[in-house]
């Protein structure tokens, strides 16, 4: 099987769509097509079913997934060993990230990663803690860094760097100014959260529950699926939320948006860094990881009170 092939179907089954999939590899919608006939025509099988403007892998196609996403690892993973034989550090790699450590955190790692370097090419994947343990379980991505201690079996996480959530309100809400709100009050204030599956969201389950809490004790008047629309949401007055500490650094700082400490709680958690526990990683992926490490173990020093 040709691995070009094997490429542009996966692409297709990824994306669900021809269009889509020719965009993201820079190629016309015939080609992708005449790729997958002719991958179809050598197999004997149906890979997809076109419906309408979509596309969704049949059940051989599904099965083929697995498989050409292991070969196509594979292939990358050759291609760096022989750059890394000839004292090279070159290639692709794809990693992901959920919500605050993959908007907040990894971007500048790999900004850092690629100065060192430059022949590097690394394409970062955001989604929920859930959907990038998902996608590091399938090997679409070698490696993950998220919010939440992973849960499924066959992955392992090594805890990275610390995290905290706080309570932030709009500019000029009455709890502008004070250092501290009661859990009564904040139990009465219109509430945002994320979506079930973040990391954020978990935390905050799990911090409740040491109090005796649960959400269903407070207003939650809105439930949304990144920090950014959270963020929007409590600029907007649609209420008042428990967010990262490092994705309101900037706003705090530009006071469009205000922390106030919640007495009695506390939200603390990790951000791990996610791989396959069988699954072997090419050379960039071993490298990326070494890296990111150690300028973890170099924040957290810093973060440390003097």
């Amino acid at each position: 099987m040709d691995l070009r092939r094997l490429e542009i179907f996966v692409k297709v089954a990824e994306l669900g769509s021809f269009s889509r999939a020719a965009e993201a590899l820079r190629l016309t919608q015939p080609t992708v097509s005449e790729h997958l006939r002719s991958l179809e025509d050598e197999l004997g099988v149906q890979l997809l079913d076109r419906l309408g403007r979509g596309a969704t892998p049949t059940r051989a196609g599904q099965l083929l997934l697995g498989y050409a996403r292991r070969l196509l690892g594979l292939a990358r993973e050759a291609r760096q060993a022989v750059d890394h034989f000839q004292g090279r550090m070159a290639g692709e790699l794809a990693v992901g990230g959920s919500t605050i450590p993959g908007e907040y955190v990894l971007p500048a790692l790999i900004g850092r990663f690629r100065g060192k370097y430059p022949e590097v090419r690394i394409s970062l994947a955001i989604g929920s803690s859930r959907q990038v343990e998902e996608w590091v379980y399938e090997g679409r991505v070698e490696l993950g860094v998220v919010g939440a201690r992973p849960a499924a079996r066959g992955l392992q996480g090594r805890e990275l760097m610390a995290d905290d959530l706080v309570m932030v309100i709009p500019a000029g809400h009455p709890w502008e100014g004070r250092p501290s709100v009661s859990l009564e009050e904040a139990r009465h204030e219109p509430l945002i959260v994320r979506e079930r599956g973040s990391g954020s969201r978990e935390a905050l389950e799990q911090a409740l529950g040491e109090v005796g809490l649960d959400l269903a004790t407070f207003r939650v008047v809105a439930e949304m699926a990144s920090t950014q629309a959270v963020k929007q949401g409590v600029r907007a007055g649609v209420g008042v939320s428990l967010v990262s500490r490092r994705a309101v650094e900037d706003e705090c700082r530009a006071r469009l948006l205000a922390c106030v400490r919640v007495e009695g709680l506390r939200v603390a958690r990790a951000f791990w860094l996610v791989t396959h526990r069988d699954r072997s990683r090419s050379p960039l992926a071993e490298a990326f990881l070494a890296f990111v490490e150690s300028q973890a173990g170099e924040s957290q020093a810093g973060d440390e009170p003097s």
